[in-house]
């Protein structure tokens, strides 16, 4: 790997300790104030007798109400703004399970704002001015594909701005226009290469040398596929539209870890049964409060990621908390005959057996009195074996790496290249029967 490269989108980025606890104390005092004139908060801070106007800042952090996703679907469509409509630059969405959005809205400063963060993590990545993006996330509602856009277009990078689905036609523009960069979910990055390998191209001879993505947790092995099959350095960044949209955190060229914009977003890590704070390096539940955004500020917003914190220097010279992986939600933890399970673990233990494919689904049920799981993996095309000897092995391996990873015995059924749905969005990694049918 090249070394850390030591530019910076922002000085803020190198902010001392002591200076940074300044601007966010005065930013938190500032975001309490306003949050006052949305209803929801107005009425949450007087039940706790917390005075907008006279509020402690960061030493009564504890004092501020936990907002959560249902708080913002009771008060659907818009009932969270702190400004007026007139005031309203955009508004963008992240699907709910009822079929209604959640819907985000920004001022003019906030789009400018987002902007920067983007172009931060960009930048971190080794994004630079001469450099052509090839955006494959959806534009629309979700707040993906315009955020990076924005974020591509402040580092002064050109964008094509190709969207999602129609793989076939990407692999088209990857080959013909030559990107520098591709920006998607890493599913479907792996799902480009193996279209591309479907038309008898090589993913790695088109031309890419980064790869930026998020929408979704992946792992350490799923990172080392995508730079094979690509060719590429990959970067992981982290984002949510409830807080601002993607740009919230995002890795450097050390990668050792997301760099969190803590002079926008104050973190917390709280384990999710006793909303007590875990201590750094151990993984807990993100909690963020949005410093200075305007348009709908949020307090103490629980994401249900799960992820570690670190504290320390990074070679790139950047400072502040660094996000570890987010290793999955703790509203999508499965508990299997008593274990706790994340689908990250799965794929894990997946990458790290030769002969399989990154495609895989957890199927969980409960037929009688036990939970029973079987994990369906897609095996590579060259695995296709008439062999019955082989086909068993490959199966006892991955049993053997599952068990090894997450301490439970998961039924494995190998399934042909291409047998598994994919998807041009966040990959669809379980099918829980328990829970009954996913609503409309």
């Amino acid at each position: 790997m090249p070394a850390p490269d030591e530019r910076t989108h922002d000085p803020a980025e190198r902010l001392e300790a002591g200076a940074l606890r300044r601007l966010q104390d005065r930013r938190l005092r500032e975001v309490v104030a306003r949050a006052a004139a949305v209803p929801f908060y107005a009425a949450a801070l007087e039940r706790r007798g917390v005075d907008p106007a006279a509020f402690g800042g960061l030493d009564h952090l504890d004092r501020l109400p936990l907002t959560t996703k249902q708080d913002l679907r009771d008060h659907y469509p818009l009932g969270f703004l702190a400004v007026p409509r007139s005031a309203l630059a955009r508004i963008h969405g992240s699907s709910g399970t009822t079929g209604r959005p959640t819907f985000v809205a920004y001022t003019a400063r906030d789009l400018d704002t987002w902007a920067g963060l983007v172009a931060r993590v960009l930048v971190a990545g080794g994004l630079r001015p001469e450099h052509l993006v090839h955006v494959a996330f959806g534009y629309g509602l979700f707040t993906g594909g315009f955020g990076l856009h924005q974020g591509i277009e402040r580092v002064g990078a050109a964008v094509i701005p190709a969207a999602g689905g129609n793989t076939p036609r990407q692999v088209m523009l990857l080959e013909d226009l030559r990107p520098e960069a591709l920006v998607c979910t890493p599913s479907y990055a792996l799902h480009v290469a193996e279209v591309a390998r479907g038309l008898g191209k090589d993913p790695a001879a088109l031309g890419l040398r980064l790869g930026h993505f998020g929408g979704e947790p992946w792992t350490e092995e799923m990172r080392g596929e995508l730079e094979r099959q690509l060719g590429i350095q990959a970067f992981n960044n982290y984002g949510l539209s409830e807080v601002i949209g993607p740009g919230v955190a995002g890795e450097c060229r050390a990668r050792g870890g997301m760099h969190v914009a803590e002079d926008h977003f104050l973190l917390e890590v709280l384990d999710p049964a006793t909303l007590r704070p875990v201590p750094d390096g151990r993984p807990g539940e993100l909690v963020f409060t949005t410093l200075t955004r305007e348009a709908m500020p949020v307090l103490r917003y629980r994401t249900r990621d799960i992820a570690a914190v670190e504290r320390g220097p990074c070679p790139c010279g950047r400072t502040g908390a660094r996000l570890g992986r987010i290793v999955g939600r703790s509203d999508d933890m499965l508990v299997i005959r008593g274990v706790n399970v994340y689908p990250s673990q799965v794929e894990e233990a997946l990458l790290r057996v030769e002969g399989t494919a990154p495609h895989y689904l957890i199927e969980v049920a409960r037929p009688g009195t036990l939970d029973e799981a079987v994990v369906k993996v897609e095996i590579r095309a060259e695995e296709l074996s008439d062999e019955m000897r082989r086909m068993v092995s490959l199966r006892d391996r991955i049993d053997h790496e599952i068990h090894a990873v997450t301490g439970i015995r998961m039924a494995v059924e190998l399934v042909a290249p291409g047998t598994l749905e994919r998807s041009q969005g966040k990959a669809r990694r379980v099918l829980d029967h328990r829970r009954g049918p996913p609503a409309a």
